[in-house]
């Protein structure tokens, strides 16, 4: 099953994927296309941003080689970086200045696909303001249907990442998720004074 999700990656067709926090829809990042079908898929509006979702922050830096490797930490986040050279606008929604990135904590299937396809385009696997999926039947039968893989990991914690910008001179909480927004702070200072 992970080579046929890794194929349907390749080809630009979007996946239902176990990330560590919620199941998700993710595509190949690196065309515009890939990321409209993943849109037309979901739901949701072409205006609205989506997280590049890297295997490590070395994946991360070859995509984004301008990015201060201390503005990001492996897990259930998602930082809004800088993004001053303009890269993946059809993920950046209205504000190209700014991007969304994330390096999840995984084990098994997504992991190794990851591990192969080095990163992705991914949001939550439902549809705009339901619940986020804890479980592959919990994404509704119109996703799983129009996707060209789907992957069964059980069940997940089922919290999205919690969401920080950092683009400001100090990180701003924009959706507390999965990590309390005390926590997330006290680690993006730990990694920054590092």
């Amino acid at each position: 099953m992970t080579v046929h999700a890794v194929e349907a990656l390749r080809s630009g067709q979007p996946v239902v994927l176990p990330f560590d926090t919620v199941y998700g829809l993710a595509a190949e990042p690196h065309t515009e296309d890939s990321t409209r079908r993943l849109y037309e898929l979901k739901g949701r509006a072409a205006t609205q941003p989506t997280a590049l979702v890297a295997a490590s922050v070395e994946c991360l830096l070859e995509l984004l080689p301008e990015l201060d490797p201390g503005l990001v930490i492996p897990g259930p986040f998602t930082f809004v970086v800088p993004n001053p050279a303009g890269r993946f606008r059809w993920l950046t929604g209205t504000n190209p200045e700014a991007l969304g990135v994330r390096i999840p904590d995984l084990t098994g299937p997504t992991k190794e696909i990851l591990d192969i396809i080095g990163a992705v385009v991914a949001t939550s696997a439902n549809r705009p303001g339901e619940p986020d999926p804890r479980r592959l039947a919990d994404v509704p039968e119109e996703i799983r249907a129009g996707a060209a893989a789907t992957i069964d990991g059980g069940e997940l914690p089922g919290t999205p990442s919690t969401v920080v910008d950092v683009t400001g001179p100090e990180p701003r909480i924009l959706r507390e998720g999965a990590v309390p927004a005390a926590e997330v702070l006290r680690r993006l200072q730990a990694a920054t004074s590092a």
